[in-house]
């Protein structure tokens, strides 16, 4: 199901980028983040109640709420920076180099959350930072 559910997300960030080239033409791209950030929020929040999960919010510990507030101001940064960058450049040349991200994401795996490195996982990294460049230039 995990798998499903990443190749959902990756049609669906797709999705996210072509709409949002569109939608960003003669808007300021930190309104637009903005206004993304709302629909996502009321969106979020909507599952919390569908799903009835609001009554685990008493359970979350402090250090769960640190990382989960740090996780959203990276979010934040990144969406307004992707914005940006996609009100500035070709969503074809921004897309790939938002996508290094899985990159950055195996490193820090492996320096802060001791994951191990495979050869199969160091060959896809070096071939998605190959591809992008290879995408850009």
């Amino acid at each position: 199901m995990w798998f499903v559910l990443a190749l959902l997300s990756a049609v669906f960030a797709a999705l996210t980028s072509i709409l949002a080239k569109v939608g960003i033409d003669g808007v300021n791209s930190n309104l637009a983040t903005a206004i993304r950030t709302v629909v996502v929020v009321v969106m979020a929040w909507g599952m919390v109640f569908l799903t009835n999960a609001q009554n685990g919010i008493a359970e979350i510990s402090k250090r769960s709420w640190l990382f989960l507030i740090l996780s959203g101001l990276a979010t934040g940064a990144s969406w307004l920076c992707y914005y940006k960058a996609l009100q500035l450049g070709d969503a074809s040349k921004v897309v790939p180099i938002d996508k290094l991200s899985v990159v950055i994401t195996l490193v820090l795996a492996f320096v802060f959350l001791h994951e191990q490195f495979t050869t199969k996982s160091l060959i896809g990294c070096i071939l998605i930072g190959i591809g992008t460049m290879v995408m850009v230039l």
